[in-house]
């Protein structure tokens, strides 16, 4: 269950080239058997969708970064090794792979992730240490986002026995910069993760994809203080959407930082007061044990076999109709192959083909849209 070098490079450059996100990553594997076989069908895929040209990432560039990544102390795991985050494993756009400073072993233990607003309150900051501190002493690994607020006394209160923190920059950027001597701490005796390339400092859209893996990684979601939009509604809801639990604590309605965690319970979240009340849950979906599926050769190898491809007088057939069903609001897939009348197979290569020619924008819940024509 570990990638060669070369499969690891390949796999490198297939995630960092152009529109090849960790959807079409895993669609392509499906359908081309390797990352090396996916990367020679690139340019005439992304050509069949409307591209004029494509170019996938240069293995140059990508034997660069393995390399700035072995300078940071960091390791590169892919998803389906050992060391991988089992519950990630399971979400649709999972990481194919992951860059990782600090104790590895870590990632292994149950995971809860807490998050809330930068700007918390006095008592905002203490629930969040409380939580984390009892949620640790119960065996759980904390994880959160290293940003300012709720997220910085999560880490600092489960730094004792693990925490884990998803940066939406490269792994060995640290941001804010008011968090770094917690980032020296989390590396010393936690774990800091990130699916970016190291030295990338983060940017507006990271944060969404950050968040994803938060929830992701973890059986639960602890939202303690948040605004009606805050970006830990966003975490909450890929909670959902992956089918974790989500916990709330209560706050005055008089206070906007609440509003957001009330309204979760509004809709069914759990209402949490000690980190006794996320355990009992929390424990109470532990008491069967949680299987991966059983393992066989890992994506990657030669033993893979392809995915049946649709012919060529399909896909000619199907594109026209697909495109003018698609729009700017986005839709899920399942409708779309509704519509359509079309076999799964079909579709998929489709929207892969428009997704690589940089026509097609996916969506959380399946869903995509259409971004314009080349």
């Amino acid at each position: 269950m570990i990638l060669s070098d070369r499969d690891r490079l390949a796999w490198l450059r297939l995630i960092r080239s152009e529109n090849v996100g960790p959807v079409t990553f895993h669609r392509l594997i499906d359908r081309f058997g390797t990352a090396q076989a996916a990367l020679d069908a690139l340019p005439d895929l992304a050509r069949r969708g409307g591209a004029k040209a494509f170019a996938a990432a240069s293995e140059a560039a990508c034997v660069d970064e393995l390399t700035a990544i072995a300078r940071a102390g960091a390791m590169l795991i892919a998803k389906g090794e050992e060391t991988y985050p089992p519950l990630l494993a399971h979400i649709d756009d999972a990481p194919p792979l992951i860059c990782v400073r600090g104790e590895i072993a870590l990632l292994k233990k149950r995971s809860v992730g807490i998050v809330g607003t930068r700007n918390a309150s006095i008592n905002g900051l203490r629930l969040a240490r409380m939580f984390a501190e009892g949620l640790g002493e119960a065996g759980f690994l904390v994880a959160s986002g290293m940003a300012r607020g709720v997220d910085a006394a999560a880490h600092e209160g489960a730094l004792a026995t693990g925490t884990a923190a998803v940066l939406a920059g490269g792994v060995d950027v640290i941001y804010p910069k008011e968090n770094t001597t917690l980032y020296d701490k989390i590396v010393e005796r936690g774990v800091a993760i990130s699916e970016m390339p190291v030295g990338m400092v983060p940017q507006a859209r990271h944060f969404p994809r950050r968040n994803r893996i938060i929830s992701g990684l973890s059986r639960g979601v602890l939202v303690v203080e948040a605004a009606q939009r805050s970006g830990s509604l966003i975490t909450a809801r890929f909670a959902l959407e992956q089918n974790r639990e989500v916990f709330a604590v209560p706050g005055s309605p008089l206070d906007p930082r609440a509003h957001g965690a009330n309204d979760l319970i509004r809709e069914g979240a759990h209402l949490v007061q000690v980190a006794d009340d996320v355990v009992r849950v929390l424990n109470g979906l532990f008491q069967s044990h949680l299987n991966e599926p059983p393992r066989g050769q890992i994506v990657g190898q030669n033993s893979n076999k392809p995915g049946t491809l649709p012919s060529d007088s399909e896909l000619q057939s199907a594109r026209d109709t697909i495109v003018k069903l698609l729009g700017p609001t986005p839709t899920t897939v399942d409708e779309l192959i509704r519509q359509c009348q079309m076999s799964p197979a079909v579709v998929s290569m489709v929207l892969l083909e428009l997704e690589l020619a940089g026509r097609l924008e996916r969506h959380p819940g399946n869903k995509v849209s259409l971004i314009g024509h080349a």
